[in-house]
């Protein structure tokens, strides 16, 4: 497991005031926006679901291999089973580990008046 550094992780309404005050958006649309990702990831995790600068998931099959009961020391058979994945994209990777942060894209357009 990983040493904390002593900053703490950002939580779900701390997320949510982040985004919806970086886009000028209400809380419960900043809300709504996030569960409608959750949801479509959910839904799409078997065909790959990909989020474009931050990773994708994927369901990987694990094979059955052999493992010890830590109390008893005995070795047991461990089943293969599906699992799902979190594979960071290259750019992610790159933003976190090295500090090059990609300059952000606006893809936001203003609404003509009419």
């Amino acid at each position: 497991m990983a040493k904390s550094s002593g900053a703490k992780q950002m939580t779900k309404s701390a997320i949510i005031d982040h985004i919806a005050t970086e886009n000028e958006l209400t809380k419960k649309q900043a809300a709504s926006v996030m569960d409608s990702l959750t949801m479509l990831a959910y839904r799409q995790a078997k065909n790959g679901f990909t989020v474009p600068g931050l990773g994708k998931l994927v369901l990987s099959n694990r094979k059955a291999r052999m493992g010890r009961n830590p109390q008893t020391g005995e070795a047991i058979q461990i089943p293969a089973r599906r699992v799902v994945r979190f594979r960071i994209g290259k750019q992610a990777k790159d933003a976190i580990l090295n500090g090059k942060m990609p300059t952000p894209k606006t893809t936001t357009k203003k609404r003509a008046k009419r």
